[in-house]
């Protein structure tokens, strides 16, 4: 009886062992990575891809895409939390793009570099020599077309999300496409937007979505219990402006997370923002 007991288990375990290997050959072939030399930047990028779990079931299908930035460190994150809500059926499938540097040290460095502009004031207390333009051409022009080239995207469903410098970044890249009359993306998610950064450079934004706005969708959050003055006071500022221009074409959603502090407030904000823009359709 009790090496029949035993036998029984020894097989539960290669089946489970078998089992656990193809499920990690199948996520394998759904997530990919690539770098990609940018001529803007002038600097090498580092790529991750999550593919929907259906992507190779329908050839025919194609998905909305989302990028997110300091991919180093939220790429891995991020990935599970979407992979969930697909199977839970709480999201449509997207593809989500990480857009990331070579390490963790080189990401804390050089975000600083690409996610800002114009160049840093003597007030910010930082130093940035205001490369956001350039990192803003790199996925516009460079990065975007490439995946749209090798993946099954819808080209007018793109999502930008980033935190803190990232999230002052996203609003950026909403002002340049709004002045440009461009449509690169659709969906705006800026957690805690460092709106400080020299001396309020994006509070024309509000004007210029009140004018330019066209379907867009945008999600600005911050924690409760960031700096006052600085961090949250900026944010509800900007959700006050954006609200009174009642701008038509725009979907815009704004929250402070009361007991949340700054690193808190990312994947909160990147969920939330993907659940109200990104639903899974009926």
């Amino acid at each position: 009886m009790k090496k029949k007991i035993c036998l029984a288990f020894l097989f539960g375990i290669i089946l489970l062992a078998c089992s656990t290997k193809e499920n990690q050959v199948k996520q394998d072939t759904l997530l990919l990575k690539f770098s990609q030399y940018s001529e803007s930047v002038e600097d090498t990028f580092y790529i991750d891809i999550q593919l929907p779990s259906e992507y190779h079931r329908d050839e025919t299908k194609s998905y909305k895409t989302v990028y997110l930035l300091d991919g180093n460190f939220y790429f891995p994150m991020m990935a599970s939390i979407i992979s969930q809500h697909e199977i839970a059926r709480l999201m449509e499938p997207v593809i989500l793009i990480g857009v990331g540097y070579k390490n963790f040290k080189t990401m804390d460095s050089l975000r600083v570099r690409d996610y800002l502009y114009p160049k840093a004031i003597p007030s910010d207390e930082i130093i940035s020599r205001g490369g956001g333009q350039k990192f803003n051409h790199f996925l516009t022009n460079e990065l975007i077309p490439r995946i749209d080239s090798e993946f099954r995207t819808e080209n007018d469903h793109r999502a930008l999300l980033g935190h803190s410098f990232g999230g002052y970044f996203v609003l950026y890249s909403l002002l340049k496409q709004l002045e440009n009359k461009t449509h690169n993306f659709s969906t705006f998610i800026s957690a805690s937007p460092v709106l400080w950064y020299n001396d309020f450079y994006l509070k024309d934004l509000p004007a210029v979505l009140g004018t330019s706005a066209n379907d867009v969708k945008l999600f600005v959050s911050v924690g409760g219990q960031e700096d006052s003055v600085w961090s949250v006071m900026p944010v509800k500022n900007l959700t006050a402006e954006i609200e009174s221009n009642s701008v038509k074409q725009l979907e815009f959603k704004s929250h402070v997370y009361n007991h949340l502090d700054h690193m808190d407030v990312s994947l909160v904000s990147f969920t939330k923002g993907l659940q109200e823009f990104i639903k899974k359709e009926n």
